[in-house]
Order: structure tokens, then sequence, then C-alpha cells
């Protein structure tokens, strides 16, 4: 049970940007994707997702469903959600209608009670600010609601591109804290993440992306102790 990417080649127009990506998210727990600014992690999410990025051969598979052609709005169907870098929330709409629009996919539908109890057991801050214009939260908090509005469509996997981006460092650290619970919860999250040692430490696998293909790959605690993964991203 794995969400696998296979041989992929995908860009935009006639630009390649992945040659022959293979990548593996299992059905709970956490992977991360590192790579320089550039290399291709975020059009990575993109061709799973279906937003942007074309795919010119290779398969995105769902626990055996084939992705690559389904429309962007049937991956949510199937069970895929993205939480893009930036939050993109809309900020003049309060936090209740951004978590609702989280929840359009039918197979979220008629459960909103239940997905919104189990959002709010994992960021009860939320249930305080369900009236509050989301353009009025802290950074901190909006990343928060951007994450929960992927979880309202109940994903079997999650992509989060760079979810700890322009937030302090306390703020940073309770993010990861919920990064972990929501694998803990059964949901396979794929993580995209400018710090390198922080995304070694939440992630059981890991993958380095250079050049447009997939140069490193093994369990995360011994990218950790790589030397070409210490001396290119950790500094080390």
């Amino acid at each position: 049970m794995a969400l696998d990417i296979v041989d992929l080649v995908a860009g935009y127009g006639d630009i390649t940007v992945l040659r022959g990506i293979n990548l593996s998210v299992p059905a709970q727990g956490v992977v991360t994707l590192l790579g320089a600014n550039g290399a291709g992690k975020t059009t990575t999410l993109n061709a799973i997702s279906g937003l942007q990025a074309s795919v010119s051969s290779g398969a995105i598979r769902l626990e055996g469903t084939d992705l690559t052609r389904m429309p962007a709005h049937e991956r949510v169907e199937a069970g895929i959600a993205h939480v893009p870098q930036g939050r993109q929330l809309f900020p003049f709409m309060s936090v209740r209608e951004n978590l609702e629009l989280g929840s359009y996919a039918p197979r979220a539908r008629g459960h909103d009670k239940d997905v919104l109890d189990r959002v709010f057991s994992i960021f009860p801050r939320l249930k305080e600010r369900l009236r509050q214009q989301a353009g009025s939260l802290s950074g901190g908090e909006q990343q928060m609601c951007t994450i929960a509005r992927g979880l309202m469509s109940k994903p079997r996997y999650l992509l989060l591109d760079e979810p700890s981006l322009g937030l302090a460092p306390i703020v940073v650290k309770q993010v990861m804290s919920v990064i972990r619970q929501i694998a803990g919860q059964g949901i396979g999250v794929l993580l995209v993440e400018q710090n390198v040692a922080l995304a070694l430490k939440q992630a059981q696998y890991a993958y380095v992306l250079e050049h447009s293909e997939i140069t490193i790959a093994g369990p995360a605690t011994e990218l950790q102790n790589d030397d070409r993964v210490r001396k290119a991203y950790l500094g080390l």
C-alpha cells in the first residue's frame, strides 16, 4: 500500500524538469524529498497532484490505481491532497469557510463534522479562530489553516511543499509536531522542506533530487550521516 512514482518524466510545455523519477510513499509515515532550489521538488508535487506540470512518460500509482492521466479533481477524490507553498488561503474569507473549501470532494461530503473534529484535535487554535478572517491570522496560524484545509478532503496521502517557509523557529517546531501527528493517524506524507536537517529528523525515508534526477535515496537516518548530504545540504 503506497503512492508510487515510476520512471516519471515531467515538466512545463517543452521544458523537461524531471527525468526518470522513482519514489514511493508508504500509507503511513513521512518521506522527504530534498534538493536545492530549482531542482524540481515542487514540480514533482505538481505532477503527482495534477497541477500545472504535465507528464510525458512514466506513471503515478496510488495503491495500484493509475492516476497519471486523471484530472486534478479526480486525484483529490482518489485520496491525494496537495498543500502548496505560500499558503494560498482566501484572506477575506473566514477560517471556517477556508476549511469548508477543502471538503468539496465527494469522498469528504457528509463527513464534515467528523473531519472537522479530527482537524480540531490536531489544530485546537483554529477552533478558536473559526469566525476570524484567514488573512488576519498569524503566519503560523495561516500555515496550520492551510494544512487543515488539505486534511478536510480526507486524504490518504498529503503532499506538503515547504511548510516551514517564513515561520519563526518555535512555530516551525509546532508545524513539524503536527506533521508527525498526521502521519501517525495513518496518512502518508511526502514532505518538501528547505530545512534539510529538520526534514531528515521528521522522515523515515528520504530522496535527494539533483539535476532533474534522484541521486541519493535511503532511510533518513542514513542520509543524516551521508557525506554527500552533509557537505551539500547540512554544511558539515
